[in-house]
Order: structure tokens, then sequence, then C-alpha cells
């Protein structure tokens, strides 16, 4: 009878424990990079453009964003985590821009925190995405719980997210990944939303996304390596020596973000693509769009601004506002749209 509960409460410690070592320890990727670092934008000195003109307004699964911008799904379950959940959606809502919450799964298994998650009441216009880990499809979770996720937060979309890395570290890792797509292409068939496929950090090659694109999945965040290494995290949390040395040994695993993105692109021209994973300010941004992202998502700098106060929020996506913008009119550029068709991201050799 105390199982269900014990399971609720690890899995409630481990997002505590999640946040707690994102902000206190040094977690991200050391040997790789986002990849990004490999383009350069050629400046336009003439843009014949009016600054106040510039428009990096977009549309992503049907829904206008005012910015090409995701609040990267990060945490809920907690008390810490539901103050950092409704200072982000407030900001998510003045600024038009969209947003993901954390694993769901501590909802289901403990019903009373599933407010930590419903943040539609303070971002009622916003993109919202619910998220559950994909591999808890074999582990006796299937369309009931899906629709529950989405259901708690009104979601548009939710979120499966693939992190095999990732369990292979964590203590009690759930490591049953067989027959997994076909799980996934049901939930795609049966959920009245959209179903976003992600990484945590890894990334996704072209070769998976091809699949899961045939199974049904409506979009691909690939969050690729270069940014908080998972691997990582999980060391941090480890409770022997063996799991400490795999987090250490694969903290620099995974295919960059660039080259996710590119690599996907090149073969499937019109999915809807989220490009995350190790992007820190808006030229990372603007780069993953003019290789072929349609919107940008970012975790990592956002959760160190709501961990400090609504504020930092707001001033951070200004800033990010602010240079996506100065990226647009220093390459001539006056939409998104003429970004992504332009010749103004040239790899450097």
């Amino acid at each position: 009878m105390n199982a269900p509960t014990n399971i609720s409460a690890q899995t409630q410690n481990r997002k505590a424990d999640h946040i707690r070592i994102c902000l206190e320890e040094d977690v991200q990727s050391d040997q790789i990079t986002n990849g990004l670092e490999r383009y350069r934008f050629t400046h336009s000195c003439l843009p014949e453009l009016n600054h106040n003109d510039i428009d990096i307004s977009t549309t992503f699964l049907g829904k206008h964003l005012s910015a090409p911008l995701l609040i990267s799904s990060m945490t809920g379950g907690t008390e810490q985590a539901a103050i950092i959940n409704q200072r982000l959606a407030q900001v998510a809502q003045h600024y038009k821009i969209a947003m993901g919450v954390g694993s769901q799964r501590v909802a289901v298994e403990k019903p009373q925190v599933a407010d930590t998650f419903a943040v539609r009441k303070y971002a009622p216009d916003v993109l919202l995405f619910a998220n559950l880990g994909a591999v808890q499809l074999n582990y006796k979770y299937g369309l009931d719980e899906c629709l529950r996720v989405v259901d708690i937060l009104e979601a548009d979309a939710l979120i499966l997210h693939i992190n095999p890395l990732q369990e292979c570290i964590q203590s009690k890792g759930d490591t049953n990944f067989r027959g997994l797509l076909d799980k996934i292409s049901k939930i795609c068939s049966k959920l009245p939303v959209p179903v976003i496929a992600k990484e945590v950090g890894n990334g996704i090659s072209a070769a998976i996304a091809n699949k899961l694109i045939a199974a049904g999945v409506a979009a691909i965040d690939v969050a690729g390596a270069g940014g908080t290494s998972w691997a990582k995290v999980e060391s941090e949390r480890a409770e022997n020596p063996l799991q400490r040395r795999l987090g250490k040994t694969f903290a620099d695993w995974g295919l960059p973000t660039a080259e996710c993105i590119t690599t996907i692109r090149a073969i499937a021209p019109d999915v809807p693509l989220i490009a995350s994973g190790g992007l820190r300010h808006g030229l990372d941004v603007t780069a993953a769009i003019a290789l072929g992202a349609d919107i940008a998502g970012l975790a990592m700098p956002f959760l160190q601004a709501a961990a400090t106060s609504e504020t930092a929020v707001s001033e951070l996506a200004e800033v990010l506002i602010a240079e996506i913008t100065t990226v647009l009119f220093c390459t001539g550029n006056a939409t998104l749209y003429q970004l992504k068709h332009s010749s103004s991201l040239q790899r450097i050799e």
C-alpha cells in the first residue's frame, strides 16, 4: 500500500535535487559545445531598415508568438518549483512567448502537487507544453496519464521527453526503452493535442527524427548537447561510485545542437523544429533559427533568473528580444522569414 507514496516521494525529492544542483553546481558540458560557434553572421553596415519596423513574431503549432522563444521545460512538484513556474508563466504571458513545464510524472503519482504545474491561470494566452517521460509508456502509463497532464496544464501540446542516458545514470532509472516507438505512435494518434518529441541534452539525430515523424510526432525539440549535462546532474545525485563514474564519463556525450538542426532539416524540411541545448543568448537563438529551427528554447538562463525574481525573468526576456532584433537589423532582415531564407549566416571554415 505504501509503494505509490514512496515512489512519489522519491520523484518529488529528485525534482528538488535537480533545481538545487543546476543552480549550485557546475553541470555544464565542458568539452562539447552547441556547435553554433562554427557559424558567423555577415554584418550589414547598410541594412536599409528602420529598426522600429523589425518584426520577430512567428507562429508555432498554429499559435502566434511575439518572439521565437520557448521557456524550456524545467521543473514542478515542489514549493520552490511552484514559485519558479508562476514567475516564468507571468513573464511568458507578458511577452507572448511559449513555455513548457518539467516532467509531470510527480503530479500523476501525487495529485496534490499538480497545482505546482497549473500555470494556465497566470498565462491564459500562452503556448503551453505539458511534459512526460516517453519511457513511462513502458511503465504502465498510457493515454489516460497523458490526458491527465495535458488537462492539469490546459496545455496546447504534450512533450514526450526521451532521455536514455539520464535514465542509465539516475538512481533506479527506468531503462526499458524496448517497443517505445509504437507506443509513442499510439499516443500521437489518440491524443487530442499535438505531441512533441524532445531529448534532454544529448540531441536527436536525423534518423531518429525521421522515425518519430513517421510515428506521428507533430514537432521535434532537438535538445542537443552543449549546455546542461544531465549526466553531470545525475552524477551529483549518485548513490554509489558506479553512478558517479558513469555521470562523469558521459558528461560530454551527445550531438551538438547545430548539427541536430541542420541534419534534421535536411531530411524533414517542413517539420516544426525547436532548437534547444546550450543556447544562452539571443545571438544563439537567431543563429539556430537561421540554420532552420522555428523557435528556440532556453532553460538554464530562465531558471537562474526565476530563482531570483519575476523582475529578473522579465529583464532576461527583454535582453533576448533586443538581441534577436539587433541580429535582424545588423544583417538587413526585417523578419525571421527573411533571415531563414537569407545567406546571412555563414559557416566558418
